[in-house]
């Protein structure tokens, strides 16, 4: 089978591979219908991940068929692929935090990942995807991201919140953020990505500044604050722009060090909260969105193509991210 590769950064090859045929006991074979390229995959191209090592196999935010048979799925039953492989024995796992294993497994980034044909994954990271599209079930991973965001916040209705980054992981989050009632504001320097947000996802509360928004009725901050940027400077700019009693989620990863004023937190009584990956009720909670339409992949969906076009259109895309919302690759 041919696999989407970067073999180092800047370079994203098509390599030939064997087509698995086996799967370990407790696992599944699962056939791949539609891949989903991401911010970690860009950021793999260009050499900014911090947990990655080379050539690396990339890709999951996977949909496919499955091929052999599970206790629970039938042959050719379509599944949203967790794309977390966690050890199930560790302090996280034992408490119910899969998503933030000691010995986790991202495929795509750990380990090889699904930009191929077929792969091995365990059978409990199998969700049925019932009633979704394969390009649908395909976008059910990087919303997921967004909707464990938004349920780790604790928002709720009429909160005041700020997304800080709208990209595909910004959007989602503010998706999910009006779907739990709360006032949605978003802030970039992207004009362009804030048009993306306003024309196609109807966002009304827009800011390009984050130094000029604390006027009139924002004076006072803002409840929830989401960090979708990346960058380690924009987090830190978000700090002033906290109400008091609010909560910070970090939902992007830096590989910098972040400081802010500590007396200033203090005085607000804030929360610094973490957020990584996915749970199974995030992937859930995304499924039934889109089967609902409350979540409009259509307007996500920004390019299509298959796997043989991706080395020609790799730094395109990478170029051309402030115009991308979701490209799906079909391999």
């Amino acid at each position: 089978m041919i696999t989407g590769t970067c073999v180092k950064p800047g370079k994203f090859e098509l390599r030939e591979a064997a087509l698995p045929q086996t799967a370990p006991e407790g696992w599944a074979l699962v056939d791949i219908c539609a891949v989903g390229l991401c911010g970690t995959d860009y950021h793999i191209f260009q050499g900014k991940h911090p947990y990655l090592e080379y050539p690396r196999v990339i890709g999951h935010e996977l949909s496919g068929r499955v091929v052999e048979s599970t206790a629970e799925l039938k042959s050719g039953t379509l599944v949203v692929i967790n794309p977390y492989v966690s050890c199930g024995t560790c302090r996280a796992c034992l408490r119910g935090k899969p998503n933030c294993c000691t010995r986790i497994q991202v495929l795509g980034v750990h380990c090889d990942g699904g930009l191929c044909a077929r792969i091995a994954v365990p059978c409990g990271n199998l969700y049925p995807a019932e009633g979704l599209t394969e390009v649908q079930a395909a976008m059910v991973e990087f919303l997921a991201i967004g909707a464990h965001a938004v349920a780790r916040s604790g928002i709720a209705p009429g909160d005041r919140v700020l997304i800080t980054g709208a990209g595909p992981i910004g959007i989602g989050t503010a998706m999910f953020a009006r779907l739990q009632g709360a006032e949605v504001h978003l802030l970039d320097l992207s004009r362009k990505r804030l048009e993306l947000a306003s024309d196609k996802f109807g966002f009304e509360h827009l800011h390009g500044d984050s130094t000029a928004i604390l006027v009139g009725d924002l004076a006072d901050g803002f409840d929830v604050i989401f960090d979708a940027t990346g960058s380690a400077r924009a987090i830190e700019a978000g700090f002033p722009l906290l109400a008091h009693g609010s909560s910070y989620v970090l939902v992007s990863i830096v590989k910098d060090r972040i400081s802010f004023d500590d007396a200033e937190f203090h005085k607000r009584e804030a929360r610094i909260i973490g957020s990584r990956n996915a749970l199974k009720s995030d992937f859930e909670r995304v499924m039934e969105a889109i089967r609902k339409g409350a979540i409009d992949t259509d307007a996500l969906l920004s390019a299509e193509f298959s796997l043989a076009d991706l080395p020609t259109r790799f730094s395109e895309l990478v170029e051309d991210r402030e115009g991308l919302i979701k490209a799906i690759v079909r391999p």
